[in-house]
C-alpha cells in the first residue's frame, strides 16, 4: 500500500508519517504541500520527496492512498479531489467543519469506492469499549449522565504553534481539536444528540476558544457534558457515565463499575477488558490491504461534526440548539 501525505500542517503529521514507515505492508512514498517550506522540511524529516503539485501527486503510480493531515477547513475540497482520483483516504479528526462538507465528501468516497477511516483514537481503547458493553447490557440501567474531559496547557504553556489559533484553517479553537475526543466518545457510547448548549472563552489563545464546555441532551434523555481547553496542565482526562442502576469511571486506563446488577456490594476494578483495537491508521491498512471491516467509518465521522457544528452554533448564538 503506497501512501502519500496530505499537507505538514497537523502536529500529528511526522507521528503518522514514521507509523506508516514502521509497517511491513505501507509504504510512505512522497508528501505534498502547498506551503513549500513546510513541505519540503517535513518530508524531509520523513525520508520521501516533495510535491508541489497536487495533481502530480495524485497521478503517481506509486500513490495508492492519502493521509490527510491538511487544514480542517481545507479538508472537503481535498479529499473529494483524492477519492475522484480513486486513492484510498485515511483522514485527522474532524472530516469537515460542517455536516454538509461532510455529506459531499461522503458521497465522493461512495462513488468511487475508495476505503475510509478516521482517527477516532479513543474508540481504539478496552475501557471504553467496555462501557459501550455495559451499556448494551443493561449494567447501568437507563443511562443519564456521561461526562468527559481532554484538556492540555498548549495555549497557557505557550507550546502550540501560532497557525493553530488561525480560525481559517482550523475551523474552530480547543474544541475543534482536542474536543473531538469526548466528542465522538459521547457519539459512540450515547446516540443522536437533541440539544446542545455551549460556553466558550479564551483565556491565552489569540483567536478561538482555549477553554470550553458543551452540554447535550442526547435522545435517550440522558446529559452529557464535554469539556476541553488549552489551559490546564494537569487534567487527569476522566469518563464517567451514570445510570440509575450503575456506574462507570474511566481514567488513566484503569475501569471501575458498580452495579446493583453485578450482586457485589461496592465498587469492582474491572481486571479483565475487552482487547484493543488496532491504532486507527493500522485499521485503515487492514481495510485497504487486507479487506477488514471499518470500524471508524464515515457515519461516525459525520457524527462529530453533527456536536461539532451545533455546538459552535449555540457558543455564538448564547442559547441551546435543538436539533
Amino acid at each position: 500500500m503506497n501512501v502519500a501525505i496530505l499537507s505538514a500542517w497537523h502536529v500529528h503529521t511526522e507521528g503518522y508519517g514514521k507509523f506508516i514507515n514502521e509497517q511491513p505492508d505501507a509504504n510512505l512514498t512522497v508528501l505534498w504541500d502547498d506551503d513549500p517550506v513546510r513541505g519540503a522540511d517535513m518530508a524531509q524529516k520523513l525520508g520521501v520527496p516533495y510535491e508541489p503539485d497536487l495533481d502530480t501527486m495524485l497521478k503517481r503510480d506509486d500513490v495508492d492512498a492519502v493521509l490527510c493531515c491538511a487544514p480542517t477547513t481545507e479538508h472537503c475540497p481535498l479529499l473529494i479531489k483524492c477519492a475522484q482520483a480513486g486513492k484510498h483516504i485515511f483522514t485527522e479528526k474532524a472530516l469537515a467543519p460542517t455536516v454538509e462538507e461532510c455529506k459531499a465528501i461522503a458521497k465522493a468516497v461512495q462513488e468511487n469506492g475508495v476505503k475510509f477511516v478516521i482517527s477516532h483514537p479513543h474508540l481504539s481503547e478496552p475501557g471504553v469499549e467496555y462501557a459501550k458493553q455495559a451499556i448494551d447490557q443493561g449494567l447501568l440501567g437507563k443511562v443519564t449522565y456521561f461526562r468527559m474531559r481532554t484538556a492540555h496547557d498548549g495555549s497557557s504553556g505557550g507550546w502550540l504553534p501560532d497557525y493553530w489559533y488561525d480560525l481559517t484553517k482550523a475551523g474552530g479553537g480547543a474544541m475543534m481539536d482536542l474536543g473531538c475526543h469526548p466528542n465522538y466518545t459521547a457519539a459512540y457510547l450515547m446516540g443522536k444528540p437533541k440539544k446542545i448548549a455551549s460556553i466558550f472563552n479564551s483565556t491565552y489563545a489569540p483567536q478561538g476558544e482555549d477553554n470550553a464546555v458543551s452540554v447535550i441532551e442526547f435522545e435517550s434523555g440522558a446529559i452529557g457534558v464535554l469539556e476541553t481547553g488549552f489551559v490546564t496542565p494537569f487534567s487527569r482526562s476522566p469518563i464517567e457515565i451514570q445510570g440509575t442502576e450503575g456506574s462507570i469511571t474511566i481514567q488513566g486506563g484503569k475501569v471501575s463499575i458498580r452495579s446493583k446488577k453485578l450482586g457485589v456490594d461496592g465498587t469492582v476494578i474491572v481486571e479483565k477488558l475487552p482487547a484493543a483495537r488496532p491504532a486507527p491508521l493500522r485499521q485503515w491498512i487492514d481495510a485497504v490491504e487486507h479487506g477488514a471491516d471499518i470500524f471508524l467509518d464515515m457515519n461516525k465521522a459525520i457524527a462529530l461534526t453533527e456536536l461539532l457544528e451545533n455546538e459552535y452554533k449555540a457558543a455564538e448564538g448564547g442559547k441551546t440548539v435543538c436539533l
